[in-house]
């Protein structure tokens, strides 16, 4: 007797999929969400998003302030409290006529409360475009976080899907391992079944090659495993769901994505327009341009207007009506005027000039490389791409092969033509076979989330949930 029961055995498992691993969760203690649900679940609770969206409001606080530093740049009340004599009037002289007695003097034994308020306003008028060469600079630099913050969820994003791809791909090769196991220990009781019935065709030498294969197997087996663990961990912690339920993908299969790329020019179109590294180099170069003009302004005089008014009192002590006589714990005053401020030092005004300019030159600069690079990234995750579709296609095409393969080994022992290392051999083949798909479906899916990310389209594709057109 041939090993039918074997070949049939592997034939059936090797062509069938089980649905649940040995590391399955219970119901009620996961979540499982879809790729876009973990991504927008990721960049809800993301801590790098958050630390750069506090740049990003800082930089909003800092535009705040340079919009209300044009209106009243100084305004400001300051008060003071002592103590302040009396005074002795020996001649009776009434209070309005007090200087005119040499004999009034101060009288320190006889102290009373002593109260001043003074308030200083400062508005410029003409200041050459520093004023507004800060708000636009400002603002720039509100862009220039904002496009962080973007480029942040880029990377977060793109790191939940390798997680969760991830995952899938660990689902499946445990699932192999699940049923070649099951495979494996059948054939093993088989052949030392025919070993005992004396079998010409089967030998020691079958029997220590699937022991071998076991043991493979398991080594493998158990690296999966670590690896799943690691990756159910990362994912629950990629969603913020530390000390909850486990976090688990909502498909059971790893299946690639329905893509058709368009041609390459479009993804360069799309990566200049969405890129946010470039609206970050954009804008800084704006805001270099601003502090250029800043610096420059202080070639010139500046023009503002200035009110000051004051006010003290102290009970016992008489504002006196001469001007040109004042008691200086009692009176008041307020001056207001036109005023001019400028800077002399020109040799350091010109210094600070070409210090901006440099700095203009460098984001410039920078902006340039950033492009270049933008569209260097763009055409190599584009062939990538390409070469991992068709590394798909040709897996495929393999696994195809090797289950013919599998079938005809089969025949072969049906029609008592076949032997036992020709059939383990074909069972390897289609495992790894399989294993190797779905390597190669995991590597294609990723490959169409990298397009996204240097095209500058994967968060908005996800959060319009169109990941695929």
């Amino acid at each position: 007797m041939r090993l039918q029961h074997v070949a049939f055995l592997l034939l059936a498992t090797c062509l069938t999929l089980s649905s649940v691993s040995a590391e399955a969760q219970s119901v009620s203690d996961t979540t499982r969400l879809s790729l876009q649900e973990a991504i927008m679940q990721s960049l809800e609770v993301s801590p790098e998003v958050g630390a750069v969206a506090s740049d990003r409001d800082r930089a909003l606080a800092t535009q705040s302030l340079a919009r209300s530093s044009r209106f009243a740049t100084e305004f400001r009340a300051q008060s003071a409290h002592a103590i302040a004599p009396g005074l002795t009037n020996p001649n009776d002289r009434p209070s309005n006529e007090l200087y005119l007695d040499p004999e009034v003097r101060n009288d320190w034994e006889d102290i009373r409360p002593f109260n001043q308020l003074e308030v200083d306003l400062l508005q410029p008028i003409l200041t050459w475009g520093e004023l507004s060469g800060n708000v636009r600079a400002a603002g720039h630099g509100v862009e220039v976080e904002s496009a962080r913050v973007r480029s942040e969820k880029l990377s977060v994003a793109f790191r939940t899907a390798e997680i969760y791809y991830g995952l899938l791909l660990t689902n499946e090769l445990l699932r192999v391992a699940d049923e070649a196991e099951d495979v494996l220990r059948q054939a093993r009781r088989e052949v030392e079944r025919l070993l005992d019935e004396g079998d010409p065709d089967v030998d020691s030498a079958d029997e220590f090659k699937l022991e071998l294969t076991e043991q493979e197997l398991r080594r493998q087996r158990a690296e999966v495993q670590q690896q799943q663990r690691t990756l159910q961990t990362a994912f629950t912690r990629q969603l913020g769901l530390t000390g909850g339920p486990v976090a688990l993908p909502q498909d059971d299969f790893l299946q690639e994505l329905d893509y058709e790329p368009a041609e390459m020019e479009s993804y360069f179109e799309r990566s200049i327009q969405r890129r946010p590294e470039l609206h970050q180099a954009r804008a800084g170069k704006e805001a270099r341009s601003q502090q250029v003009r800043v610096a420059r302004s202080n070639y010139y005089p500046k023009l503002f207007a200035g009110v000051q008014a004051n006010y003290r009192f102290a009970q016992g002590r008489f504002r006196q009506e001469n001007p040109f006589v004042s008691d200086p714990f009692d009176g008041r005053g307020l001056r207001a005027g036109l005023g001019m401020q400028m800077n002399l030092n020109i040799f350091q005004t010109r210094a600070r000039v070409e210090q901006a300019r440099a700095d203009e030159r460098k984001v410039s600069y920078q902006k340039e490389a950033a492009e270049q690079l933008t569209l260097f990234e763009v055409e190599e995750a584009y062939r990538d791409l390409q070469s991992k579709q068709i590394a798909l296609e040709s897996e495929r095409e393999a696994l195809a092969i090797s289950r013919r393969w599998l079938r005809e080994e089969q025949i072969n022992f049906d029609l008592e033509l076949g032997d036992v290392g020709n059939l383990i051999d074909a069972v390897e083949a289609s495992l790894e076979r399989r294993i190797r798909f779905n390597e190669a479906k995991r590597a294609y899916n990723m490959a169409v989330i990298r397009l996204y990310r240097t095209s500058g389209e994967l968060v908005e594709r996800i959060e319009a949930g169109t990941l695929v057109e």
